[in-house]
């Protein structure tokens, strides 16, 4: 029987300069920096209507703002705006509609206004 023997080396040296050479510490503390986070620029919210000047009621809409003045006319379409809402407030009040159905009714009146134009 044939005998075989395993010798042992010592190992010398440790895996960075073994495996990766004498510079790849030294490299990697050059460029080893921490990554800085840059934030993408934000704009404010837009109040804007995406249906501008588009409906069917937009061209009353804007002439009756030219001819009122945007402050007076803004203070009357908050006013309508409002009592539209106690009209689908009292509304659910008297069906019995709960307040998240109620808040649904509130949305679905303003895309409407969007559509047609009176937000313009």
């Amino acid at each position: 029987m044939a005998t075989s023997s395993i010798t042992a080396t010592a190992f010398l040296g440790s895996w960075g300069t073994s495996v990766a050479g004498d510079d790849y510490y030294t490299m990697l503390a050059k460029t080893a920096v921490a990554p800085r986070r840059v934030k993408p620029l934000r704009c404010g919210p837009m109040m804007g209507n995406v249906n501008e000047g588009k409906g069917v009621f937009a061209p009353l809409v804007v002439v009756t703002r030219n001819i009122v003045g945007k402050k007076r006319f803004n203070q009357i379409r908050g006013k309508a705006i409002a009592l539209h809402s106690q009209v689908i407030i009292e509304f659910c009040k008297s069906i019995g509609a709960d307040s998240k159905q109620k808040q649904g009714l509130i949305r679905l009146a303003k895309k409407n206004g969007e559509w047609l134009g009176f937000l313009a």
